[in-house]
């Protein structure tokens, strides 16, 4: 297997109410799973392609829970990417060169039987993990706004995280409030629903702690 290890800051949001019922084990709200996520690679390699400041976008959409399968997979991959860099993301983004079921992307392409052909675009992105804020945008492709759940009772800001020891995509993630509206092959438009910002670090061998 390939040694490839890759860090960065990431966001995402999906259809479910704000505290994810797949991080608790738990059916979706809506019966269905339909999302996306993004990610700031800091720090990367693949063999001896680095990855470093490199953006990618994964969309994708499940008729169920997600553990029973018929999803719908795309990535987005930063347009300036060389070819090599191409190949390596799109690699581990769709789960390869990685042991069984031990990072999401894994897990996802698994549970996927539609596996659309990567895009090559620019990608527009600001992830702060402590402010709970982010913005994505790819151009004809998709928008999106995290931001800080506001208490109905106060209009305070509410802060509140996920920690997950032995999860498959992060140990730990701030919670908020995310917008996203997509147009190509796999749709969204979500309003206010989950919002998630943390810090991953995988390798073909899962989280790295």
């Amino acid at each position: 297997m390939i040694d490839w290890y890759i860090e960065g800051l990431e966001f995402g949001n999906c259809n479910c109410d704000w505290g994810c019922p797949c991080q608790f084990e738990a059916l979706p709200n809506e019966g269905h799973c339909r999302g996306f996520e993004a990610l700031q690679v800091n720090k990367g390699h693949y063999g001896d392609v680095e990855l470093d400041g490199l953006r990618v976008v994964m969309l994708y959409a499940w008729p169920g829970p997600i553990f029973e399968g018929n999803g719908t997979l795309q990535a987005i991959i930063d347009e300036r990417a060389n070819a090599q860099q191409r190949h390596a993301l799109q690699t581990v983004l769709y789960g390869g060169e990685t042991e069984e079921a031990a990072t999401h992307w894994w897990v996802f392409h698994a549970m996927s039987s539609h596996i659309h052909e990567p895009l090559f675009k620019a990608i527009e992105l600001e992830i702060d993990i402590d402010a709970r804020r982010a913005k994505v945008s790819v151009e004809g492709v998709i928008t999106s706004v995290g931001q800080p759940i506001v208490s109905p009772a106060t209009g305070d800001e509410h802060r509140v995280r996920i920690d997950i020891p032995n999860g498959i995509e992060f140990e730990l993630a701030e919670i908020g409030s995310a917008s996203t509206k997509a147009t190509g092959a796999i749709k969204l438009d979500l309003n206010n629903s989950y919002g998630q910002f943390n810090v991953l670090r995988h390798s073909g061998s899962g989280v790295v702690h």
